[in-house]
């Protein structure tokens, strides 16, 4: 009797999920993905390029075998002149330019003009020319002329000196007239409380008494009334006379009350005149000039600072 393998369900359901791993499995490494980099370009066409550096400017041959924009030396081991040419243009194959360039016709470069001389400054017109460089038979006088020329340079002379002496003749004049007023100017003397020559004191100390007593005869009622004091500094002119000098009144310094100034000017006039000069002042001097502080004191009274 023979024995059957029976399969059952379960079996069946790990046979088929083996044969589906498989397979996922053998497509999954079976298949790649692989990236192509793309073909470097083309060259279409190759340019040469030839820099010339002009750091300086070039010195000028002085014959030159080709015309050209710019001045240039050239250099080389060949004795024949050869004219320069352009390379020309590759020609690129058909096969990697899909359209053949056209070479741009080169136009022969027209020959540059030449610098225009620099200009120097225009001469003058013959005419200035012709004025300027007169012939010296034009600018010579007849000889008729020349005597009048002699003549008339020995004329300025003469009144040149004529002139100078009446030039010196009027300067002496006026510095005599200058002499004249000086020696005619009034002698003066000035003099102070400080003085101490015996005759000017002697002079000062009789005027100042006579003042002092007019002045306290005279002493103003306004003043008293509304108790005004203070000093002031008067300068007054006394001629050899004894005469006030003719605006010879001067207030120097004001006591703040024009009530007192105006009472010192008017005491000096009304002392006037005072004691001639004696004959010892008289010689050597023509006006007084005194200068005395008045004190209006608060008792009413005129008085003196020492």
């Amino acid at each position: 009797m023979t024995n059957t393998a029976v399969i059952n369900p379960f079996d069946r359901l790990g046979l088929t999920l083996f044969f589906a791993g498989s397979l996922h499995i053998a497509l999954i490494l079976g298949v790649g993905f692989t990236f192509t980099s793309p073909s470097p370009p083309s060259a279409t066409s190759t340019l040469e390029i030839m820099v010339v550096h002009n750091a300086r400017k070039p010195k000028e041959p002085e014959k030159a075998d080709f015309l050209a924009p710019v001045s240039q030396e050239g250099s080389g081991n060949q004795e024949e002149v050869i004219k320069p040419t352009m390379q020309p243009i590759p020609q690129s194959t058909p096969d990697l330019i899909p359209e053949p360039l056209i070479p741009t016709p080169t136009l022969e470069p027209e020959p540059a003009p030449a610098a225009a001389p620099t200009q120097e400054p225009a001469p003058p017109p013959p005419q200035k020319i012709i004025a300027a460089t007169t012939s010296p038979k034009q600018l010579t006088p007849p000889p008729e002329q020349q005597p009048l020329v002699k003549k008339r340079k020995r004329l300025s002379a003469a009144q040149l000196l004529t002139s100078t002496n009446l030039e010196i003749k009027r300067l002496s004049a006026e510095l005599d007239l200058k002499t004249q007023r000086f020696a005619k100017r009034p002698r003066r003397k000035a003099i102070n409380a400080s003085t101490k020559e015996y005759k000017y004191a002697a002079y000062l100390g009789a005027w100042r008494r006579k003042i002092e007593r007019i002045g306290n005869i005279n002493y103003p009622d306004e003043a008293r009334r509304q108790k005004l004091y203070g000093n002031l500094v008067l300068h007054v002119a006394v001629q050899a006379d004894g005469s006030v000098k003719k605006n010879g009144i001067q207030l120097l310094h004001s006591s703040g009350h024009k009530v007192l100034d105006d009472a010192a000017i008017r005491i000096v006039r009304m002392a006037a005149p005072y004691a001639p000069f004696p004959a010892n002042i008289r010689k050597e001097t023509d006006i007084l000039d005194i200068t005395r502080t008045w004190r209006f004191l608060s008792n009413n009274s005129l008085g003196w600072k020492k």
